[in-house]
């Protein structure tokens, strides 16, 4: 417990430091407000969203957005990294085109899916869907074929075959892979929504990101940012323990 609490103490340290020089430098004078505001501005802003009634709607819309496409990106790459780590002839079939569509940048995808899909919530929950796939479906299949062949000819010892052999040996022994790709994921997803939230929107912290850019209100850009930050970080704890308790026998 011990031991815990102090490692969160020491996670704070550097957060603290660079709020602290924010906030110094926000008051040497060498920035204006529109440049940038200071910590306390900020968080002055949270006030007047609140009063507007805009904050939780855009914190909720977010929210919405990246829960659904990275539970539809997660599961996809789930089901198909299990066909292609388990298959050799599936492996040589797929790998290479994913990895060619890996490589293309998270904006690109925008004109395409707006043609294909229109400007609704289609579009940006198949982006964030995209972003969240990619990381799964890579250590998905990165952790099935590095399964000991021991562990398989335990298993197959034990009278496991097939459907009981994979649910048995192979996903167990690569649980701990698939949960770093499952976090990594998260993020990702939360990266992809600034982009997924250019299409069309009037609502959610990439729309108001980017809307605020355009107004000059830096103080809301800054606010956003800050969010963005947050709910990212606390979306990676809440599937930290939930690895944690999944994993405890693995320990």
């Amino acid at each position: 417990m011990k031991e815990r609490f102090g490692s969160w103490l020491l996670g704070l340290i550097l957060p603290a430091t660079l709020l602290a020089i924010w906030a110094w430098l926000a008051a040497s004078g060498r920035f204006s407000m529109t440049q940038l505001p200071s910590p306390l501005a900020v968080f002055d802003v949270i006030g007047e969203l609140l009063r507007r009634g805009e904050l939780w709607w855009h914190i909720q819309t977010s929210l919405q957005r990246v829960l659904f496409g990275y539970l539809i990106g997660a599961s996809i790459g789930i089901a198909l990294g299990s066909i292609v780590g388990l298959s050799r002839f599936a492996y040589r079939a797929i790998i290479p085109t994913v990895q060619a569509i890996r490589a293309v940048p998270s904006l690109a995808w925008v004109p395409l899916l707006i043609i294909w899909l229109g400007i609704d919530e289609s579009p940006k929950l198949t982006l964030i869907a995209i972003g969240a796939f990619f990381p799964v479906f890579t250590t998905v299949v990165s952790g099935l074929q590095h399964v000991e062949k021991s562990l398989v000819e335990v298993g197959r010892a034990y009278g496991l075959h097939h459907v009981r052999l994979i649910a048995g040996i192979h996903f167990p022994a690569a649980a701990p892979q698939i949960f770093a790709g499952l976090r990594l994921a998260l993020a990702q997803s939360w990266m992809f929504l600034v982009a997924a939230e250019l299409i069309a929107s009037s609502k959610g912290l990439g729309f108001l990101l980017m809307d605020s850019q355009g107004t000059g209100r830096t103080d809301i850009v800054m606010l956003a940012i800050v969010l963005l930050a947050l709910l990212g970080k606390l979306s990676d704890i809440l599937i930290g323990l939930m690895e944690r308790r999944a994993l405890a026998w693995y320990k």
